[in-house]
């Protein structure tokens, strides 16, 4: 039965994690899950109850603190676990001055995770969420879509890499690793998602939800030359458990993607064909590239966009469908279902 099983979630204050929470609560696991301190419990139960699970589902929750940075916690955290859904990792705004500030907290934070998961002695599988950012990278432009089988390229890569990519890159290569050589019979599997949007459980949202607000509010004076995935943050909690219970999904890795890339033009025109004048301030206008490459010389925020400015890239899903039976919500739903929640905490005044 699953409501016997005990799921750790680490980063449970999240937008993936509490996603993740909400619907192993729905689907009848006990749960306890990681927050940097525990003075953060409250937020997380807020955040379940936004979610839609029942105020008895909510008090069940375990709290353990832990931080990628410190060893201490982690053994509690996985004491008695069935399963853990590693979820934590940094995921800044803004580009570090130096990349190890986002480098070593990814990847000793999931060899953290790994290794206490280990030790616990009955953590049978690990789901570590990468990203696509490991996988379609610093590769010369081609046109087939990417898949499972490619890796962001570190060596040499045809176009500089963030350092966002790198640490998702470095720390799922770590996990691969370590599983290899000190697995010990526990098994691994990783979830790459894209973009990630999708209903925001509070107020404090994800990075990746950042464009839908300053698009929402006409903050952007128009749209950089720039393609991505998009994917909804309810179907990658459902690609994490998929990947937790079925046997096919051991040792492999998964892209959550809802299909073919958008650019931001598409982005935009979605949102002003599914939520109409609310959408007004969205621009449709397409920058130049000439002009990012100007501006930046002097943002390097802007600077980090630049090499991927007129490229499409494209990402297949077919291996999380056939394979796990996946079958993810539209991008244009995750799009407007991320506006409509932003509109309901009024965050778009």
């Amino acid at each position: 039965m699953a409501s016997s099983q005990l799921v750790l979630v680490t980063g449970g204050s999240g937008f993936v994690g509490s996603h993740c929470i909400v619907l192993l609560l729905e689907r009848g696991y006990r749960v306890r899950t990681t927050v940097r301190s525990l003075s953060r419990a409250d937020d997380v139960r807020e955040m379940l109850r936004v979610g839609g699970v029942t105020e008895d589902q909510v008090n069940s929750v375990e709290f353990a603190a832990a931080e990628l940075m410190s060893d201490e916690g982690w053994g509690a955290a996985c004491k008695d676990c069935d399963f853990v859904l590693h979820v934590a990792s940094p995921f800044p705004a803004l580009a570090p001055k130096n990349e190890d500030e986002l480098i070593v907290p990814a990847r000793e934070g999931t060899l953290r995770a790994l290794r206490a998961a280990k030790a616990a002695g009955t953590v049978k599988r690990v789901v570590v969420t990468s990203s696509f950012a490991a996988i379609g990278y610093g590769h010369p432009e081609r046109t087939e879509p990417f898949t499972e089988e490619d890796w962001t390229v570190l060596e040499q890569p045809a176009t500089p890499v963030p350092a966002y990519h790198k640490s998702k890159t470095i720390a799922e290569k770590a996990a691969w690793a370590y599983i290899k050589e000190e697995g010990d019979g526990m098994e691994l599997a990783v979830v790459n998602p894209v973009g990630i949007f999708g209903p925001i459980l509070s107020k404090t949202y994800a990075t990746s939800i950042e464009l839908i607000v300053r698009a929402m509010k006409g903050q952007l004076p128009g749209l950089p030359q720039l393609s991505f995935g998009v994917v909804d943050v309810r179907d990658v909690a459902d690609l994490h458990i998929r990947c937790m219970t079925d046997p096919k999904a051991a040792g492999q890795r998964f892209i959550a993607v809802t299909g073919d890339f958008m650019d931001l033009q598409g982005i935009a025109k979605t949102l002003k064909n599914k939520l109409g004048d609310k959408a007004r301030k969205v621009p449709t206008r397409v920058l130049p590239n000439i002009l990012l490459r100007i501006v930046g010389f002097f943002d390097p925020t802007v600077a980090l966009l630049v090499p991927e400015l007129g490229k499409y890239k494209n990402g297949s899903n077919e291996k999380a469908r056939t394979m796990l039976g996946w079958q993810p919500r539209s991008a244009e739903d995750a799009l407007a279902t991320s506006a409509e929640s932003l509109e309901r905490f009024g965050l778009l005044n």
